[in-house]
């Protein structure tokens, strides 16, 4: 069975605003510190962030309540892309983001789970609260 990281966190500020903040280039850009990020929001489109080190296409998007990517990181493999899915539900006055990824390189677990806070979730929730 293929290796999946399963996160669960809470940020208080709504589910819209949270959804923004991941597909909205400018607004990506400023919580990870100024790196740069180029975020075509419609399924099928591109994305780029955190200076072109991350890449991949938008899956599915519904507005508000679900992210699905298919994501990479540039020093893995060609052609090796992960599924990474972020669901947005209310809840009390903030959201809890259940995010899923699977499909990524075994070597790169660690990295991943400790990266998705770092770098995402922890920046994230200072820059909405």
């Amino acid at each position: 069975m293929p290796a999946t990281i399963h996160q669960e966190i809470v940020i208080s500020a709504s589910a819209q605003r949270i959804y923004d903040a991941l597909l909205t280039s400018d607004q990506f850009s400023a919580f990870t510190g100024g790196r740069k990020a180029q975020i075509d929001r419609t399924p099928g489109g591109a994305f780029s962030c955190f200076d072109g080190m991350i890449a991949g296409r938008i899956v599915e998007l519904i507005e508000g309540r679900r992210i699905v990517q298919a994501w990479r990181v540039g020093n893995w493999p060609d052609g090796i892309y992960s599924v990474a899915r972020f669901e947005l539900e209310p809840q009390g006055s903030g959201t809890r983001i259940t995010f899923d990824q699977a499909g990524y390189p075994a070597e790169a677990r660690e990295h991943l789970e400790a990266g998705w806070h770092k770098m995402y979730w922890e920046p994230l929730r200072a820059y909405l609260t």
